[in-house]
């Protein structure tokens, strides 16, 4: 395998690469993107991948059985080296093919549908207003990632799953672990810890079943699922449904802070919200990655062909910017048609389970954090913010903000 060095001289870019601005793609991403809808790019380990910034050919490729999403395989690109790590081999719900996919996906599908969802908003509702009455009642300024942007995630889906929140301070800070480790070594630890808190919580659902997403999965134990597998989707459910989803609402007031003319608009029509939600969805794509593969035969595709045993990592933040699927792409216009299109959460079979929960609370979080506190404000400038950086996933560890 060659050197990342020589790698890149060759013309293959080092992936990932750190974001300058929050909504915006770091410029070298920008640059592939101009240049085509599919480049070689240069991983950690040295190892090649193809970095897909066109929509029509990731919607493609994501929708091709000869693409697998099998973590486990020897050839699948690791991005990271904390993904190395056994805990991600494979990641369940994300990191199977059918149809053992089917299986697992099929086990939650009424928990996380539409109808549920909005059967939900109530309370999450009264969740973040009473979040917005703590921040009010302790006054400026506050942490918006501590006092609002993590602990209503959290909250909601430790009440969907029945994970007592009380122990959010460990699933939080074991989840930062998980997906901020340098290593495989550091994330096995972290990922190891989440699945033994876990199993014991298991083993209460089993003996004293509370309804809620947890106990329900208990009960297709031997006949569906084994344990090893229901503790592994319980964790792929605990961490990306906190984490992510608080990052985007931080990085969603950033932008919406920052671009004072489209909040102006969603001030004057609270109507405008879901489409304000699925710009900012489009553009901010705190998920980077829109999916991971590796081509399990040759396949051939806008007349370059892909070999087996090469590895795909679709853009997120570039084909949400193809220029051939949306007009100024790199503008933020909640007035847009068509942002829902965006591939923030994926395309396909493995599109996100979680997504219409993420959409419900990122609405009712943005709705009323500027209906109770319409002086809100930054405290610090974008220079000064403490952004994660090393990875895939945009965020920031602190959100200081006034008003």
């Amino acid at each position: 395998m060659e050197s990342v060095a020589a790698a890149e001289a060759a013309g293959a870019p080092v992936f990932p690469q750190p974001r300058e601005c929050p909504y915006q793609p770091t410029p070298a991403y920008q640059r592939l993107g101009e240049a085509g809808p599919m480049h070689e790019v240069t991983l950690w380990n040295g190892a090649r991948a193809w970095f897909v910034t066109g929509d029509a050919h990731a919607r493609q490729l994501l929708s091709d059985p000869r693409f697998s999403a099998d973590r486990a395989r020897p050839e699948f690109p690791v991005v990271l080296p904390r993904f190395d790590a056994a805990i991600f081999k494979p990641l369940y719900l994300i990191g199977f093919d059918p149809p053992t996919h089917e299986v697992h996906r099929g086990l939650l599908t009424a928990e996380f549908s539409l109808r549920r969802v909005r059967a939900l908003r109530p309370a999450v509702e009264q969740l973040v207003g009473e979040r917005i009455d703590d921040m009010l009642r302790k006054g400026p300024p506050a942490d918006l990632v501590r006092d609002f942007a993590l602990p209503v995630p959290s909250i909601v889906i430790s009440e969907l799953l029945g994970v007592p929140y009380v122990d959010h301070d460990f699933f939080e800070e074991a989840t930062r672990g998980l997906l901020q480790a340098a290593d495989e070594k550091a994330a096995d630890a972290a990922g190891q810890a989440l699945l033994d808190y876990l199993d014991k919580l298991l083993t209460i659902k089993q003996r004293e079943p509370d309804g809620r997403v947890l106990a329900k999965l208990a009960e297709h134990l031997d006949e569906e699922i084994t344990r090893h597998d229901l503790l592994r989707i319980a964790l792929t459910l605990l961490v990306g449904g906190h984490d992510t989803t608080s990052m985007m609402i931080a990085l969603g007031v950033v932008t919406l802070l920052e671009h004072p003319d489209q909040l102006d608009l969603v001030r004057a029509d609270p109507e405008k919200m879901p489409a304000a939600v699925e710009e900012l969805l489009r553009i901010v794509a705190v998920t980077d990655m829109a999916g991971v593969r590796v081509a399990t035969e040759d396949v051939e595709i806008g007349g370059q062909v892909i070999k087996a045993g090469e590895g795909i990592l679709v853009s997120s933040s570039m084909t949400n910017r193809d220029s051939a699927a949306y007009e100024s792409p790199y503008t933020f216009d909640i007035g847009r048609t068509g942002s829902k299109r965006h591939l923030t959460f994926g395309f396909g079979i493995h599109q996100c389970l979680g997504q219409n929960l993420a959409r419900m609370e990122l609405e009712v979080a943005f709705r009323l954090l500027f209906e109770r506190i319409p002086e809100l404000r930054l405290a610090a400038g974008l220079d000064e913010l403490p952004w994660r950086r090393g990875g895939t996933m945009q965020g920031v560890h602190e959100l200081p903000v006034t008003w």
